[in-house]
């Protein structure tokens, strides 16, 4: 499959309304939860993807010390770059912030994303057994069966070193 031709920039004040609601139609609400942090991605920093005045996708992100947390990763076409475009945005910032790893959280039934990190050179870092039943008390929105019919009870910590 051939690569589209897009833009990465930075987010703006006029995508954050986009943003907004692009997160509560494919995350279930406006909010993120991660390791039991609830994250608003609409307030984050972050980079869309953009063909024309058409968005592709959006990654948001959260630096803390030495760590840069993704926090959402989304895109509107599958398998044609625009995800890695987007991750490598990130990284610049991380390792211009002097990070020393970037890292990500994704739950036991999302499979396809398990396959998309580690294709881009992240690691399976840690598995918090039933994380999933503390991260429903801030959004219980999530819900029970993900992916494939999976029932959605763990959070897998990828990372990507950068020293």
């Amino acid at each position: 499959m051939k690569k589209l031709k897009f833009e990465i920039r930075e987010m703006n004040s006029k995508d954050r309304e986009w943003v907004k609601e692009f997160i509560a139609k494919n995350w279930g609400s406006e909010k993120i939860v991660s390791r039991g942090r609830v994250y608003f991605p609409y307030e984050l920093p972050g980079f869309v993807a953009t063909k024309g005045s058409e968005y592709l996708g959006l990654i948001t992100y959260y630096i803390e010390g030495d760590s840069c947390e993704i926090i959402s990763l989304n895109s509107t076409v599958k398998r044609r770059g625009v995800g890695t475009a987007l991750v490598k945005a990130v990284e610049k910032v991380a390792k211009a912030k002097k990070c020393k790893r970037i890292w990500v959280i994704t739950t036991n039934d999302n499979i396809d994303a398990l396959c998309f990190w580690q294709k881009i050179g992240f690691s399976l870092k840690a598995i918090y057994p039933n994380a999933i039943t503390h991260s429903r008390k801030l959004k219980p929105e999530i819900p029970l069966i993900g992916n494939y019919g999976i029932p959605i009870r763990d959070e897998i910590e990828l990372e990507l070193r950068l020293e």
